[in-house]
């Protein structure tokens, strides 16, 4: 187990302004209902559920927002909304994968298209780009919660598969079905995670230049603005230096 990934999750930049955070809270809030109201509405008994609610709290989603959230799938007034994934190519064909949640197809499928369109890129059809990754949980700590060493022997214990540690952090990877598993005992050892969440990771990388991932920054920040929108990947790599001139 080891790796150090430059690819890391470029969705949570720092510095993002108020609106983006709002909208984060929006989409966290959809999560939530809709895990809700495809299994129980207990996070104890949902492990969908229970994931969507750390995650928001992760990201300081009030409480009052998340029990808001569950309470609307239980009243059965939430709309019914249908996930989707879309795949395509941006900047210097680096791969794309968005994932959605809609009451509208037709209307998401537009917008996803006019904006890879509008920003240098192309949507492809479902399994164009999906075969460079790979549906894998990712639990996320801290780099103050221990040592490469320390997190390496509890990711072994816990069952993990993989672990990335850099001075910014430890991230410990686990098969898709396991995250639930993985996370419940690394928090054992480890204490609470940052982050607890199902992730698209790549197998194969496409090196970007300081060019290239502006243009890049530019189509994921778009997509990410739409409603609709609740996670975009790529499987861009770039070196220090690019990601320090950002």
């Amino acid at each position: 187990m080891a790796g150090h990934s430059k690819w890391a999750n470029i969705q949570h930049r720092k510095n993002r302004q108020d609106s983006v955070r709002a909208k984060m809270f929006s989409k966290m809030s959809k999560e939530i209902t809709v895990a809700a109201k495809m299994g129980d509405p207990d996070p104890d008994k949902n492990p969908r559920l229970r994931l969507a609610v750390k995650e928001a709290k992760a990201i300081s989603v009030p409480k009052d927002v998340i029990d808001r959230a569950i309470k609307k799938s239980v009243q059965g007034d939430s709309e019914d909304y249908e996930e989707i994934r879309y795949e395509g190519y941006g900047p210097n064909g680096v791969a794309v994968i968005v994932e959605a949640m809609t009451d509208n197809r037709n209307r998401t499928a537009s917008n996803v298209r006019s904006t890879f369109t509008k920003n240098g890129g192309n949507l492809g059809e479902t399994g164009s780009v999906g075969f460079m990754f790979e549906r894998k949980g990712a639990v996320t700590y801290a780099a103050e919660i221990g040592d490469a060493d320390t997190v390496m022997m509890a990711a072994i214990e816990a069952g993990a598969e993989d672990v990335e540690s850099t001075e910014d952090g430890h991230v410990v990877w686990c098969a898709d079905t396991d995250l639930a598993e993985v996370s419940n005992a690394l928090e054992t050892e480890l204490g609470e995670s940052q982050s607890t969440k199902l992730l698209w990771r790549p197998t194969t990388t496409t090196e970007m230049d300081l060019e290239n991932m502006e243009k890049l920054m530019k189509l994921v920040e778009a997509l990410e603005d739409d409603d609709d929108v609740q996670r975009v990947t790529t499987n861009f790599e770039a070196s220090d230096e690019v990601m320090a001139q950002l």
